[in-house]
């Protein structure tokens, strides 16, 4: 007999779980399907963020970057080591903790929320507006009933044509966080954000890294100025940055061979030990038997939906990777809480003009809001004003002074309109700036907050003052 919820998820990233916890904070019924699992068959809620994604990854850029502090620049700090050596093996088994120790706090969230889970895939078995039938292949196979249903399955990464992943020789972003030895040449096709933060970690940790774009321009969804800025230092860093790249044949053996065509036309060839391939995602709609309950998806793959992620079928909800719009955790999250809101009768929120994005490199990358491009192309008027780093006291004291921020506002009425920043702790300051957008802050607004003395946060207010000229400590 099938069990019945007021709200079914199929999938539990953090689109998936957490739009089941605010389901369920809202009085509503709810289970949370998921497949995820670990090495020896147990659950492992959170989606790629936490299993091959954000989580990971950021736990690896940590490891490395100690490394990296500790043979270079610590004798600054008049500390000396000794026979400084790598155990990647210690390091994957740290990722691996931070990684189930996150596992079993989205269970724990489930339990304390009266959320039902069950593991295994989650797909449409049948039904129509008011009783949807959602299969459940696990063990037992199980089939629950549900009023709403939330889709938040996700996404894959995108293979190149012929060069599939092996994990091996050629990785995805899970192979790329498990790779067991530093490799001492390592490709990467893709200077998105997995191929910069990857190509950082294992250029950190000793290894020779060469990046293949396929766009002439770098991070070209940044600021002109910040991405200037950014391939400045990865190069300096010793990361080797090819743009405009045609990728053709790609080889593996005891090796991989990358044939590939330079910005000029002219035939080039790549020999590495490792490739690892970031060039997008693709969102997980196969197996969810979309076609049998006549669920739309675009021509991209993706579950079409409203503003609102509503579907094409009544009571059926759709948020995350798996819908158009950025492919970030955070995004999916206020999607999921608004999903939620929106079945229990609230007014759900998300604003797309205010997602903050943010690289995990160092220096960090990190932006919300228009870029100074874009305002160009838009024809709007507006004022610049920007701080370095090198000016801040707190930042020459951590002895990492790269970068500055960067803030933009109307030409008129001084409200801000984007802030970019590169630099040391760029993805917490950015926080401000989301704030400020949300409640439609002028740049004076910031500048005449007092911020605490000696801390990066100051780069902030001085870049607001900068926006009319009023800098204090440049």
């Amino acid at each position: 007999m099938a069990k019945t919820f007021d709200v079914v998820v199929i999938g539990g990233g953090p689109g998936g779980y957490i739009a089941a916890i605010r389901a369920a904070q809202l009085g509503l019924a709810t289970a949370c399907v998921d497949e995820w699992k670990t090495a020896d068959g147990k659950p492992a809620p959170g989606g790629t963020c936490t299993n091959v994604g954000c989580i990971p990854s950021k736990a690896l850029l940590q490891s490395s970057e100690n490394y990296e502090h500790a043979g270079h620049a610590f004798s600054e700090h008049g500390i000396q080591v000794k026979g400084l050596s790598v155990d990647v093996a210690q390091m994957l088994k740290r990722k691996d903790r931070v990684v189930r120790q996150n596992n079993e706090g989205i269970l724990y969230l489930f339990k304390k929320n009266k959320v039902a889970f069950y593991h295994g895939r989650g797909s449409f078995a049948g039904g129509s507006a008011g009783a949807w039938d959602i299969k459940v292949a696990g063990k037992p196979e199980e089939t629950l009933t549900a009023k709403h249903v939330i889709v938040a399955t996700g996404s894959s990464p995108r293979a190149l044509p012929g060069a599939a992943f092996d994990n091996k020789l050629i990785l995805d972003n899970d192979g790329a966080l498990a790779i067991p030895e530093v490799p001492r040449r390592l490709g990467v096709i893709g200077a998105g954000v997995v191929g910069l933060e990857m190509g950082s970690v294992w250029r950190r940790l000793g290894a020779e890294v060469t990046i293949l774009e396929a766009l002439p321009a770098f991070l070209g969804a940044a600021d002109e100025q910040v991405a200037r800025e950014a391939l400045k230092v990865f190069t300096q860093q010793g990361l080797a940055m090819h743009m405009g790249v045609k990728v053709g044949r790609v080889t593996a053996g005891k090796d991989v061979k990358v044939e590939y065509a330079d910005s000029d036309g002219k035939a080039q060839a790549l020999t590495v030990d490792k490739l690892i391939v970031s060039i997008g995602r693709v969102p997980n709609t196969d197996g969810l038997n979309a076609a049998a309950v006549g669920l739309k998806l675009d021509e991209r793959g993706f579950v079409a939906v409203d503003g609102d992620c509503r579907t094409n079928l009544p009571n059926v909800w759709a948020v995350g990777d798996v819908v158009r719009g950025p492919m970030l955790a955070h995004k999916a999250e206020e999607e999921g809480v608004a999903a939620a809101e929106r079945i229990a009768g609230k007014h759900g929120h998300v604003d797309f003009n205010t997602i903050p994005w943010v690289i995990y490199t160092s220096p960090e990358i990190a932006w919300v809001g228009k870029t100074e491009q874009q305002l160009k192309d838009e024809g709007v008027k507006y004022r610049a004003g920007q701080f370095p780093f090198m000016a801040n006291g707190r930042a020459r004291a951590l002895g990492d002074t790269t970068g500055f921020v960067k803030f933009l506002a109307d030409g008129k009425t001084d409200r801000i309109l984007g802030v970019h920043i590169i630099g040391p702790m760029a993805s917490e300051l950015i926080a401000e700036a989301v704030v400020a957008m949300e409640f439609r802050a002028s740049s004076e607004d910031i500048a005449l907050i007092c911020h605490a003395h000696p801390s990066l946060s100051e780069a902030m207010k001085e870049a607001a003052l900068a926006v009319h000229k009023r800098t204090l400590n440049l």
